[in-house]
This record gives structure tokens, sequence and C-alpha cells, in this order.
């Protein structure tokens, strides 16, 4: 039997999803999560838009180290696979979003409005969040191996 394509598998998630869930914590190490809609820029970098005021906003400019989780939750009960990941997230900085932008915004589903730097930047309402995947796991694609996962390469 060939062996699973765990980063084939990691991959196909990340690009069937809309939404992921972020978690974050506070200065105390109150987590706190969130689901969001991202984009990402191939498999490494997600990018998000959200109020500076969000709780969430709040504690990535406390501690940027971050867990994501993408996963499609209409599959059926025991079918379910997911992408689990760390990273480290920022508030993209105001001289990098003219290029983020271009890829924050891209036409990846339909229905996505675009946003440019200029509405990304004080005094706007909402700002431009970036998070680099530093390590992943999806769970063993094996059935009957419970909740064993399993690391794969950031691509």
């Amino acid at each position: 039997m060939p062996e699973p394509d765990h980063t084939g598998i990691a991959n196909a998630i990340v690009d069937a999803n809309r939404y992921l869930t972020l978690g974050t914590a506070d200065q105390d190490g109150t987590p706190w999560l969130t689901p969001l809609y991202y984009t990402p820029d191939g498999y490494a970098d997600f990018y998000w838009i959200s109020s500076p005021d969000a709780a969430h906003s709040r504690n990535i400019g406390r501690r940027a180290e971050v867990s994501i989780v993408v996963f499609d939750s209409q599959a059926a009960i025991g079918t379910a696979q997911a992408v689990y990941a760390r990273a480290t997230a920022e508030q993209v900085p105001d001289a990098d979003l003219p290029d983020a932008v271009r890829v924050a915004f891209s036409p990846r589903f339909p229905g996505v409005r675009s946003m440019t730097p200029d509405q990304l930047t004080a005094p706007a309402s909402f700002r431009l969040y970036r998070a680099r995947i530093t390590r992943r796991w999806i769970l063993e694609p094996e059935k009957g191996s419970g909740d064993r996962r399993v690391e794969v390469p950031v691509s």
C-alpha cells in the first residue's frame, strides 16, 4: 500500500477551506479563539483583516506566538481532517502593505471585497494581519489511528 501524501493532504485542506480558527493568548496566558476568513500565500503565510481593537489583535500585539486550525466543519463524523499549526503573527507593517494586499485580496473565492493600503492604515477601522507558519501537522490518515498527529513540512 502506498505511503499517504501528508503534504498533499495538508495543502488540499488549506486550499478547500475559507475559515481558520486562530488561537491567541493574553499577557496572563488566558486563551482566546477566533474564527477568521483567510487567504493563504502558498502554505506558509495566512492573511486576514481585523480590527486592531479585537481581543485577538491585541493579544498578537503582546504575544506573537499563535496556533491555527483549518478544517471542514461540515465533514461527516469520523471523516474529518485538519491542519494544526504553530505560527508567528503580526499586523502587516505599513511599508509592506502594497505587496501584501495583492496577495491577501487575490480572488480565491467569489465575494471577497478588496481593500487598499489606505483602507488598512490609521485611522481606518481595520488592519491586515499575517501569520507565518513555523510547524504544522495533520491527523494520521490511517484508519483507527485515533488522534495521532503527523508533522508535515511547511511548504
